[in-house]
């Protein structure tokens, strides 16, 4: 079965057995995670969720992303250059269950 979920402000298209990467989540490694802002079941829609669907998870690992480069410049002056970095922290996911 498919399911669409909202996760950390993102929506996620999902089956049993995928792995994904989500925003960073609470909890430990090998904890289960559900999620119950269902937005697809199958092909039946919600509005705005599906009441009682849930997806079940598990948190395989907490990691942070690749370096994203962040250079600010104006021209004429070189007081404004600016250069910065980002990782993003993310979950692993599993998903175990659709229901």
């Amino acid at each position: 079965m498919k399911a669409v979920i909202k996760t950390g402000g993102k929506q996620y298209y999902v089956e049993e057995g995928n792995v994904i990467y989500i925003e960073k989540l609470d909890g430990n490694v090998g904890d289960k995670v559900i999620f119950d802002e269902v937005l697809m079941l199958g092909s039946t829609l919600g509005n705005p969720t599906i009441k009682g669907a849930t997806v079940e998870g598990e948190i395989l690992k907490h990691g942070k992303g690749s370096k994203i480069k962040i250079f600010k410049y104006k021209p004429n002056t070189t007081s404004t250059r600016k250069k910065q970095g980002h990782r993003q922290p993310y979950t692993k996911v599993e998903i175990k269950k659709i229901g």
